[in-house]
């Protein structure tokens, strides 16, 4: 059996009240008064160097975004390419077996500029990610493509993280830019709830401050230094029911809440950590989504004024990273075929076969096929004597990162999973933990989906636990725990019950708190691993059949 553990990327138009979306302004014109910049930008890329996708009319991989980046940059004078985070980090295996090192390599030689660290930055925890700043070789594998690694030749900002030994920011807070003499400010950050979606030893020693009273902080020092048009890079996001370049009926979410009360000097905020798209206006400020994956970036026009040293947003558009009409470029193309290569004995390893299509896609209750799969290979893992005895197993949703297709994409037959394919699905490498839980604790758990969550968190659950929640009932009264049983039978709200998660959320992760009460803790395999075995006993599997979980009026 494998078992590599590898901890292992507007303000309005003056001459209309509608704002110009698909317009470019005449680029490498200029006159006394004004500079054009031009801000490229990207979100949530996640490793994906090699990943294509048929959205957007067939868009993705990082040699075909280095050829659509230049493209756009073609006669633009003055042209700047950011990220709003999650660069690296829950990557595909091309990317994450090395640590990630081949995304910072090729975002150096596609010219990215800054990276506002995201949550999962930090995946790998504080000095793994100064290493990708900085190069060297990985403390425990060393150079595994055979190369020194020299770190990212772009900056990195955190503003609102702070080092609990120096009480400074981990990296610098904004970095500070001139285009023919007029200064630009980008400000760096992640969501201040970033300790509640990463391990703890990820973030052990920072403080994650509130993202408006880092902003508004930071105004007043920018200003000193003559500097009125400031870009805020930052990894927390929202929802827009609109379309890729628009909002639709408007935004919603966090970043909604902190737009409107960040300081009127920021003129602009480049979001992620959703994965959406859009392009809305907040009380005076533009905020932008590019979806993930590198399939859109940002191209966003701005004006300067030598004068005042304002900026005004003229055109912003998501633009799709095509792989049609452009030659993709030959260098990035190498460096993908590099660690395509050096990876493909072990991606390409099947490890079982499925009847069809098992997906992340849920029921209107929150459950589905893929999450269904998982937990049962867990409980599977963990039931055994001895193994845990366990007889429920939870999975966090955001632990689920890709589908399992039946359609081949590699060398495999269709229908056969891969070990590629498998880690791109679970590439965290948490360990199992079975603990031992009481009735109540377990109604806890479940009302924790919505308690403290931004957003319900459906944690899916393994074959033979059934309850029901309320689409009308209040937070904190969703799940009656009658409706709760294992294996048929109802649960006593006093009885102890042995239930399996990973160590991610073993540690309270996504807020699920009542889970660093369970007692009798027992460390199991790695969930990769689980899964892989899962596969090898009873394949073909299925897709889940999404009946364990109801919901009612």
């Amino acid at each position: 059996m494998i078992s590599i553990v590898i901890a292992l990327v507007l303000a309005t138009l003056l001459a209309s009240t509608t704002f110009a979306y698909n317009s470019k302004p005449g680029k490498g014109k200029n006159n006394s008064k004004e500079v054009q910049l031009q801000i490229l930008a990207i979100n949530d890329f996640h490793g994906n160097i090699a990943t294509s996708s048929g959205s957007f009319g067939g868009t993705g991989r990082a040699d075909f975004l280095a050829a659509n980046i230049r493209a756009a940059e073609t006669g633009v004078r003055n042209s700047i390419f950011v990220s709003a985070g999650d660069l690296i980090g829950a990557s595909p295996l091309i990317s994450a077996l090395f640590h990630d090192e081949p995304t910072i390599e090729a975002m150096n030689l596609i010219g990215l500029d800054i990276n506002a660290v995201g949550n999962h930055e930090f995946d790998e925890g504080p000095e793994e990610l100064l290493r990708m700043a900085n190069g060297g070789s990985h403390p425990v594998d060393g150079d595994l493509d055979g190369d020194p690694f020299s770190g990212a030749e772009f900056e990195f900002l955190a503003a609102n993280v702070i080092d609990d030994a120096t009480g400074k920011t981990f990296f610098a807070p904004y970095t500070v830019r001139n285009f023919q003499g007029v200064k630009v400010a980008f400000i760096g950050m992640t969501l201040e709830g970033t300790p509640s979606i990463v391990t703890p030893s990820g973030v052990a020693g920072l403080t994650f401050k509130d993202e408006v009273e880092t902003v508004n902080a930071l105004i007043p020092e920018l200003q000193q230094k003559n500097i009125e048009s400031i870009v805020v890079l930052l990894h927390e996001g929202g929802r827009s029911d609109g379309g890729q370049n628009d909002c639709g009926s408007g935004l919603t979410g966090p970043i909604a809440e902190i737009a409107e009360q960040l300081d009127d000097a920021v003129d602009l905020v480049i979001a992620g950590h959703t994965n959406d798209e859009f392009i809305c206006e907040i009380d005076g400020k533009w905020v932008t989504m590019a979806d993930n994956r590198g399939r859109l970036f940002t191209d966003i026009d701005v004006t300067l004024n030598r004068v005042t040293k304002d900026m005004t947003v003229v055109a912003i558009n998501n633009v799709p990273n095509l792989q049609g009409g452009v030659t993709p470029d030959p260098v990035l193309t190498a460096l993908i075929d590099k660690y395509d290569a050096l990876s493909a004995p072990l991606a390409n390893t099947v490890i079982g076969t499925i009847t069809t299509d098992i997906t992340e896609a849920s029921t209107v209750a929150g459950e589905s096929a893929l999450g269904d799969v998982i937990a049962d290979a867990q409980l599977a893992a963990t039931a055994p004597a001895g193994f845990g005895d366990a007889v429920v197993a939870f999975m966090n949703p955001g632990g689920i990162r890709a589908d399992l297709t039946f359609a081949s994409s590699g060398p495999e037959a269709d229908g056969e999973v891969t070990y590629g394919e498998a880690f791109t699905t679970q590439p965290f490498g948490n360990s199992l933990v079975t603990m031992s839980l009481t009735g109540a604790q377990i109604d806890t758990l479940l009302e924790q989906q919505w308690v403290g969550q931004t957003n319900p968190r459906i944690l899916q659950v393994s074959e033979g636990f059934n309850y029901e929640w309320s689409d009308s009932a209040a937070d904190g009264n969703r799940v009656d725990p009658a409706s709760i049983t294992i294996n048929g039978v109802p649960i006593n709200l006093g009885d102890s019950y042995r239930v399996t998660v990973n160590s991610f959320l073993a540690d309270g992760g996504d807020n699920f708190s009542v889970l660093t009460e369970g007692t009798n803790r027992l460390g199991g395999e790695v969930d990769l691993d689980a899964l892989i075995t899962y596969f090898g006993a009873i394949s073909p599997v299925a897709p889940g059949p999404q009946d364990r979980i109801t919901q009612i009026p």
